[in-house]
C-alpha cells in the first residue's frame, strides 16, 4: 500500500512537472550535451558489444521522461523501447522524438513491474529514475530480468537528495547553492514545486544511503557483475550542471549478466 501510495503521488507530480522537465530535456537536444551524451551512450555500448552493430540492439530505456535518451539511442541506430509511469511525459517524449517518434515504442509501464518476457532486451538503461522509486531493488531484479544473457545494464544516478539527511551534505548543497549565484548561473535548485519533489524524497528508500555502494552491493547479489563509474559526470555534464551539482556528481553504475546460475560473482569494483 505504501507503494502503491508513493506512485501515485509520483504520477501526479510529474505529470505537473512535464512540460517543465521537457523543456529542459528539449535545451539538452539543443545544445553540446546531445552530443557529449551520445557519444558516452556509444562508446559504453561498443565496448561491450563488441563486434555487433548498434542497429543489432533492442535496448530498453526505463524511466524515459521526455525522451532524451531513447532519441540519442534512436540516433544511434538501436531498437528502442521506452517506458514510464506518467503518460503527460510519454506525450512529451514522442512529440521530443520527431522523427524518431515513429521508430521508438514508448509504453506507459511501471519501471519496477515490467511486463516484457524474461531475456527480452539486449541492455537497459536508465537516467535519475532509481532514486526517485519506492522499490528500488525490485526494479534493479526485473531489469535483470529482462536482460539477456551477456546483456548490459547501464544506470546513470546521484545521491540527489542526500541533504535532507546529512549535516555535511546539507551544507555541501547550501555551498552549491551559493556559488550559483556568485558566478550568475541560473540556479537548478530552486523554482518548480521543488518543495514538493523534497517531500517525496523524505519519503524514498535511497534518499539516505550512500551509493553506488548499495547499487552494487544489490546487483552482486541479484547475480550480475558491476562496477561503478563515479567521474562519468566530468565527460557528460555541462559547466552549468557541474556548478549546479558539486556536492551531488553522477555515477554510472553498469553490470553485466553474464553468469551460469550458481556461480560466485567476482568482486565488484570502484573507480
Amino acid at each position: 500500500m505504501i507503494t502503491a501510495s508513493i506512485l501515485r503521488e509520483n504520477k501526479a507530480y510529474w505529470t505537473i512537472r512535464a512540460p517543465g522537465y521537457s523543456e529542459v530535456n528539449r535545451l539538452e537536444l539543443q545544445g553540446d550535451q546531445r552530443e557529449r551524451w551520445k557519444s558516452c551512450l556509444a562508446e559504453e555500448l561498443s565496448r561491450h558489444f563488441k563486434g555487433r552493430a548498434l542497429t543489432d540492439l533492442h535496448i530498453l530505456e526505463a524511466g524515459t521522461g521526455p525522451g532524451f535518451f531513447a532519441i540519442l539511442l534512436a540516433e544511434l541506430g538501436a531498437r528502442v523501447t521506452a517506458i514510464d509511469l506518467t503518460p503527460a511525459m510519454l506525450r512529451e517524449a514522442t512529440e521530443n522524438a520527431g522523427p524518431h517518434a515513429g521508430t521508438i515504442t514508448f509504453l506507459e509501464m511501471d519501471a519496477q513491474a515490467l511486463t516484457f518476457a524474461d531475456a527480452s532486451f539486449d541492455a537497459v538503461i536508465s537516467r535519475n529514475l532509481t532514486w526517485n522509486l519506492p522499490d528500488p531493488a525490485k526494479a534493479l531484479a526485473e531489469w535483470t530480468r529482462v536482460l539477456k544473457p551477456g546483456g548490459l545494464l547501464l544506470n546513470f544516478d546521484a545521491n540527489w537528495y542526500a541533504y535532507l539527511f546529512d549535516e555535511n551534505a546539507r551544507a555541501a548543497y547550501e555551498q552549491d547553492r551559493l556559488n550559483t549565484k556568485v558566478s550568475g548561473v541560473p540556479d537548478q535548485n530552486i523554482g518548480e514545486r521543488f518543495d514538493v519533489m523534497e517531500a517525496l524524497a523524505l519519503k524514498m528508500p535511497l534518499s539516505p544511503l550512500a551509493r553506488p555502494a548499495w547499487d552494487l552491493a544489490v546487483l552482486t547479489r541479484l547475480g550480475l557483475s558491476p562496477e561503478a563509474d563515479c567521474g562519468v559526470w566530468q565527460r557528460v555534464w555541462s559547466d552549468d550542471e557541474k556548478l549546479n551539482f558539486a556536492s551531488t556528481p553522477l555515477f554510472l553504475v553498469r553490470a553485466k549478466k553474464n553468469l551460469p546460475a550458481g556461480c560466485n560473482p567476482p568482486p565488484h569494483k570502484v573507480f
